[in-house]
């Protein structure tokens, strides 16, 4: 089976709110433009199209089909769509050139978060029958689950704050960041309560966004670019959705994931946690230690798009192999309440 590697990578802004439509393509035409002129590619040249994203979200039945207008009606294509963050759609164009039916590929992620409320839609994932219909949205479950945590002595509120200033003032960097900036750590911890135990910095900002990444066999991606980003592993797994049969504390499918690989030399980590406390959940789970860097470019909690943040952080993962910063990274995305399934990837230089 032949190596695929990333070989392009670009992503909108990330904002509170955008005046496009809810079917993403006003955020994709320009990054589509943008990763076709990095990479050299056309439409022509990709052979499988896999996209992200929700109808929920959206408000509308299959508003994947609608996005498919940025892709344009010339040539006709081949594509495919998951409903859910776009790091899974990128792991079936991963499987379609690992098992030789294209060369190249595309996939895209987009959500419009701001079209309507968004804590109320996340509560859909959600068992339909006992626990949907009391409506527990996706911040009130991340704050039990910090609260777990708190009583348990395996963090504490300074733990978190400290987590959200080193985001802050990494994403200072990050041109795509819709929050940045250096802040104190006891300025954080003065801040209200917004959802008992956590405070606003606690949490993902709710965020317009797209992304899109370009991948290829490593035999075409030596002739697209200088130091391609080959996924060397990536692994995904599930743990239960009803949140009182499993420890919320900890993250066993991660871990499992993490296990398949191999994580050695990881230099840089990109972790989807829309959380603070989920940070400190997915490090632990994956052994990360002081040596490894913690999100660069500030994380989902600088700017967490629905359904393109994991795609997103396999991108920023795999640009520090593409800028020649690093020589193996690893990504990971998340999808579901309280970190219920996790996707790891690693990614190496192309040897």
């Amino acid at each position: 089976m032949p190596d695929v590697a990333v070989v392009g990578f670009a992503q909108a802004p990330n904002v509170r709110s955008t005046p496009g439509t809810t079917n993403g393509v006003e955020m994709l035409v320009p990054i589509f433009a943008e990763v076709f002129e990095r990479t050299g590619l056309s439409k022509e040249d990709i052979r499988f199209w896999c996209s992200g994203s929700s109808d929920y979200l959206a408000g509308r039945a299959f508003s994947f089909i609608a996005a498919v207008d940025a892709i344009g009606a010339f040539p006709p294509i081949h594509e495919s769509h998951v409903e859910m963050d776009a790091a899974w759609a990128l792991y079936e164009a991963w499987l379609k050139i690992r098992m030789g039916e294209v060369e190249t590929a595309l996939v895209y992620g987009f959500g419009k978060s701001s079209a309507g409320q968004l804590r109320r839609v996340l509560a859909l994932q959600m068992d339909p029958y006992v626990v949907a219909p009391l409506w527990p949205d996706s911040v009130s479950v991340a704050g039990i689950q910090a609260r777990l945590g708190l009583e348990a002595g395996l963090w504490s509120e300074k733990d978190l704050a400290e987590v959200a200033a080193r985001s802050r003032a990494d994403a200072a960097g990050n041109p795509a960041a819709q929050v940045s900036g250096p802040v104190e750590v006891a300025e954080l911890l003065d801040a209200p309560y917004f959802a008992d135990p956590l405070r606003a910095h606690d949490i993902a900002p709710v965020t317009d966004g797209a992304a899109v990444l370009v991948l290829a066999s490593a035999e075409r991606a030596a002739d697209l670019v200088d130091s391609p980003a080959v996924i060397t592993g990536i692994e995904h797994r599930v743990d239960s959705p009803a949140l009182g049969v499993r420890d919320l504390t900890v993250s066993p499918s991660t871990v499992a994931a993490g296990r398949a690989l191999d994580l050695d030399g990881v230099e840089v980590a990109e972790l989807h946690a829309p959380f603070t406390h989920q940070e400190l959940i997915l490090r632990e789970a994956l052994g990360l230690g002081e040596q490894v860097r913690i999100n660069p470019s500030g994380g989902v909690l600088a700017g967490n798009p629905m359904f393109s943040a994991g795609l997103a952080r396999i991108g920023e993962a795999a640009n520090r192999i593409l800028d020649g910063s690093a020589r193996k990274t690893l990504a990971h995305a998340t999808s579901g309440p309280a970190l219920q399934q996790n996707l790891v990837a690693t990614l190496e230089v192309l040897s």
